[in-house]
């Protein structure tokens, strides 16, 4: 397992996106040499963890629980056969493209070493927005993104460092439950009868979706 490229975004100004300045980051290439991964700080006030990254939609995007967001080459593989397009490293926004890691079989609240120093933790699947369809420019996107129920990961930094392209990524921590990536973006998007299941993450969850899920619990049980 190992990690492909290291991804960033600069500021671009669009006109398929709601955020204030009309900017956002979506557009990542791959970078030459080391990058520091750090803790960015609370939803709403930090950005990117990624060292040189943009986020711009700070509403949405960015802050402790989604300070890295990693996609699989395998999972953009099956999407260039299905788009019948090329789509190269960073091409879904994703800061880290990896190789041989199961992203979406990944639990939460699993635990990755990339490199020598940096610790990451699982948190969430990604849920596609009206930027991401629109850059994609594929009609029907969200939708289809959302059916195939492969989204990739948003990591949180447990223990920042510097990573680069070729890195080994190792799995250092595995909890004790079955909750996947796929199962808990499945559970808040398309099949919400699975909200209960979550529980057994706990606060390894993201703490909104930890909210939403108990709020679910409460009035209709489980």
């Amino acid at each position: 397992m190992k990690l492909l490229t290291v991804n960033l975004g600069k500021p671009k100004v669009v006109d398929y996106t709601d955020a204030e300045g009309g900017a956002t980051g979506i557009d990542k290439q791959p970078t030459e040499g080391p990058v520091r991964v750090t803790n960015p700080g609370p939803k709403g006030v930090g950005a990117s963890g990624v060292g040189g990254d943009t986020v711009c939609d700070l509403r949405h995007h960015g802050g402790s629980h989604q300070a890295v967001y990693a996609f699989a080459r395998e999972d953009l593989d099956v999407w260039e056969r299905e788009l019948g397009r090329p789509l190269g490293n960073g091409s879904f926004g994703e800061n880290l493209t990896t190789l041989g890691v199961d992203v979406n079989g990944a639990l939460i609240g699993e635990r990755w070493r990339v490199g020598e120093q940096l610790v990451l933790e699982v948190a969430s699947g990604r849920v596609p927005c009206r930027t991401f369809a629109g850059w994609l420019g594929e009609q029907g996107w969200v939708r289809r993104f959302t059916q195939a129920a492969a989204p990739g990961a948003y990591l949180r930094v447990i223990e920042p460092g510097e990573i680069r392209a070729g890195d080994p990524i190792g799995i250092v921590h595995r909890p004790d439950h079955d909750i996947t990536v796929a199962v808990q973006f499945r559970a808040v998007t398309t099949e919400r009868t699975l909200l209960p299941r979550l529980l057994a993450a706990g606060d390894a969850l993201d703490p909104n979706i930890l909210r939403k899920t108990k709020e679910y619990v409460s009035k209709q049980g489980g």
